[in-house]
């Protein structure tokens, strides 16, 4: 399953990089010319961690995405930012979920996959703890996961692990091309996003 999946992810992200290139030329151009640099957000994240004895050891990479918040903004997850920190092209870019699409480049690294638990930022204490407690970081984290499509932003710290750890004991590539299409009705419908 390993192989088929980092298979299909570097495939996959490689041939939508050079698609949506069109895309990412346009955003990058708007986001210089309506808020100046930096175009990018580069934010450190939880990764894969199988071999993390406690907590404390969990390692982290950096996600790439478009900016969308003011640049003096707190660090925080999405769901507690005010609005006021969310700059009026960043409103778009994450209804969208234009915003997310540098995270090709992380799919393609190997930082993260197409499907897997969404990586957290780590002063996210209590959820980090219910992942680890749950073997969430055996896999690598998703651009999007089983949880994003069962609830995104209105789930509890519970409720998406218990999502995290039911897409880890029954993964698939079945499973995750659902997912992936469950991604964008939800992406398009904005069920779940606060």
């Amino acid at each position: 399953m390993k192989f088929i999946k980092r298979s299909f992810d570097i495939v996959c992200s490689l041939l939508l990089i050079i698609c949506l290139s069109p895309l990412f030329a346009a955003v990058t151009l708007l986001l210089l010319i309506k808020q100046h640099r930096p175009i990018f957000f580069v934010q450190k994240r939880v990764g894969k961690n199988e071999n993390a004895e406690s907590v404390s050891d969990l390692e982290c990479f950096e996600i790439y995405k478009f900016r969308t918040f003011t640049i003096n903004s707190i660090e925080c997850a999405s769901k507690d930012a005010s609005a006021d920190e969310v700059t009026p092209i960043g409103k778009i870019l994450r209804k969208t979920s234009i915003d997310e699409l540098p995270q090709l480049f992380n799919i393609l690294k190997g930082d993260m996959s197409f499907v897997g638990p969404r990586p957290l930022i780590p002063a996210e204490e209590n959820i980090k703890r219910l992942r680890f407690e749950a073997g969430v970081y055996k896999v690598k984290p998703g651009m999007t996961g089983w949880a994003q499509v069962n609830g995104r932003d209105e789930l509890t710290d519970e409720e998406k692990v218990r999502y995290d750890k039911e897409y880890i004991e029954n993964m698939s590539l079945a499973f995750d091309i659902k997912i992936l299409f469950k991604s964008v009705t939800a992406v398009l419908s904005q069920r779940g996003v606060n």
